[in-house]
């Protein structure tokens, strides 16, 4: 894409009339241009009314079918519409910030080494962490998986009779099902994050681990705060809804017994915790009550703080196309009077990590610049992949998870390479995608139909007379039987679109009629 596209001129078209501010005296411009916030730099998108699709049908070990909840979102072409453009939209807004930062590629390679120098010696990076928080005055737990984690929590809030409970984004509490077991033990839990808390009023999970309810139109958010909390369910209005949500958490978040925050990245140097977030609900989480509870990935850890400057000036670029979040809050102790716990949580990560094919994904920092720039993803939603994470990157780490239940989910690519092409920390993520494929066969999770499919195919491909004479007898079949006969349900390809037309001359016919005969 050319950068010309993202002269000033084009940006002013794109902008709110009230961003504009030509006389605006804290403007920062960047040459002639001026550096707008991602927000305001969005293309502005009107979609029609209409029913909002679920997700995946999730039914315990069952392999989930991703393509028939992609189905069912793509047939709400409101949604598809607007899921695609926005996504593409932040996208375009990566590479903009790309093409502003010369050393670019170089940031890439470091943050990559940053994070597998990092992984390659994690157990000294952990030790070194709890060493400095506890001096710190951090209570620091260890949590081997997601049941111990949601426990550990439990034990906390119980030992200090704490009720109510406020936390920004983590989709590391969705993993383990935090909410879900809290609520089973009688607290409450109050998301802060805007789209968050919209997830939460319509009781579904976020399908992107950066803007968890893009897949929704406004009108979906009206319909459901109108049922929630008592809006007017025929205003739709995105300042109104905000305000609205915003008045009705405040409350709840003034009243909470303890907080709750996620973690972007880890320092073992100086054993705090940095949160990145554009909405300030982090800090509300981590200050307002007295308690303060992190649940952080052990993936999360970095060596030093000179560190953190590269992959901040990466995250948000890659994330949201905008040069660097809203909030970056360091939390390295608790607040005077106030009391912090540290839950460090492995969940399947140790096991990852001794994966020599996969191990690499657990460099992920979670920017969701794979998802944005996936044609897959951006037509299905993320919800029809019916795992914590969707996208490439869920491709990769679901199946680490249950490989069975996720077994469908690597199959859902065009392995086209662009998720890799954007990764800030250089994850191979279309080649651990294929290898998956490999190794889900290797251990039987394919379906019975596609594993008969792929030995025939092999066996075919195998002999090139027999597929000659297949591609021949096939470019016959495809040009003279009736419609019925080709589209039937064996035929996958051609329920969703339209068989190519057969051509008139295969590549091994032409080739052997006009090659050059050598002297």
């Amino acid at each position: 894409m050319s950068f010309k596209l993202f002269q000033r001129g084009d940006a002013r078209d794109m902008l709110h009339p009230e961003l504009l501010a030509a006389d605006d005296r804290d403007a920062i411009y960047r040459g002639e241009r001026r550096l707008d916030h991602a927000e305001g730099m969005s293309k502005p998108l009107r979609a029609r009314p209409e029913p909002q699709p679920r997700g995946a049908k999730v039914d315990g070990d069952k392999p989930i079918d991703q393509a028939e909840a992609a189905a069912r979102f793509i047939a709400a072409p409101e949604h598809e519409k607007m899921h695609d453009e926005r996504l593409w939209d932040l996208r375009q807004k990566r590479d903009r910030e790309m093409h502003g930062i010369a050393e670019w590629e170089d940031l890439r390679a470091l943050a990559s080494s940053i994070k597998e120098h990092t992984l390659v010696h994690l157990d000294e990076y952990l030790e070194q962490f709890e060493e400095n928080a506890r001096q710190n005055g951090v209570h620091v737990h260890w949590a081997k998986d997601a049941a111990e984690h949601n426990h550990i929590v439990h034990g906390i809030l119980k030992d200090r009779g704490a009720k109510s409970l406020i936390k920004s984004k983590s989709m590391l509490t969705e993993e383990c099902g935090f909410r879900h077991y809290m609520a089973s033990v009688g607290v409450e839990v109050i998301e802060t994050d805007l789209g968050e808390r919209i997830q939460q009023l319509d009781d579904e999970s976020p399908s992107h681990v950066v803007v968890p309810a893009v897949h929704k139109l406004r009108t979906d958010v009206a319909e459901v705060f109108a049922k929630t909390i008592g809006t007017d369910p025929d205003n739709s209005d995105v300042h109104y809804l905000a305000e609205a949500q915003r008045e009705s958490n405040r409350p709840l978040i003034l009243a909470a017994d303890a907080g709750m925050t996620g973690c972007n990245f880890a320092v073992a140097e100086t054993g705090s915790v940095v949160v990145c977030t554009n909405e300030g609900n982090a800090d509300l989480s981590a200050n307002v009550p007295k308690l303060h509870i992190a649940s952080i990935g052990i993936e999360k850890m970095i060596p030093r703080l000179e560190h953190l400057a590269v992959l901040v000036r990466l995250l948000s670029r890659s994330a949201l196309g905008s040069p660097i979040t809203q909030y970056t809050s360091h939390f390295r102790g608790p607040r005077e009077g106030g009391e912090m716990h540290v839950v460090l949580v492995d969940n399947g990560r140790s096991e990852r990590l001794g994966m020599a094919e996969f191990w690499t994904s657990l460099k992920c920092i979670r920017c969701g610049a794979c998802m944005n720039t996936c044609p897959v993803y951006r037509r299905s939603g993320g919800l029809s992949y019916g795992a914590t994470y969707s996208g490439p990157i869920g491709l990769i780490i679901d199946p680490t998870f249950n490989a069975r239940k996720f077994s469908n989910l690597p199959f859902a690519s065009t392995l086209n390479g662009s998720c890799t092409n954007v990764c800030p920390v250089k994850i191979n993520i279309h080649e651990q995608i294929y290898a998956w494929r490999r190794e889900l066969v290797r251990r039987h999770e394919t379906p019975f139909v596609k594993k008969v499919a792929m030995k025939a195919a092999g066996e075919l491909l195998s002999r090139p007379a027999a597929y000659r004479a297949a591609v021949a007898t096939t470019n016959v079949a495809l040009a003279n039987l009736p419609r019925f006969v080709i589209y039937n349900g064996l035929n996958a390809w051609g329920r969703h679109r339209e068989t190519p037309h057969a051509p008139s001359q295969t590549f091994h016919s032409w080739y052997k009629a006009n090659r050059r005969v050598k002297p």
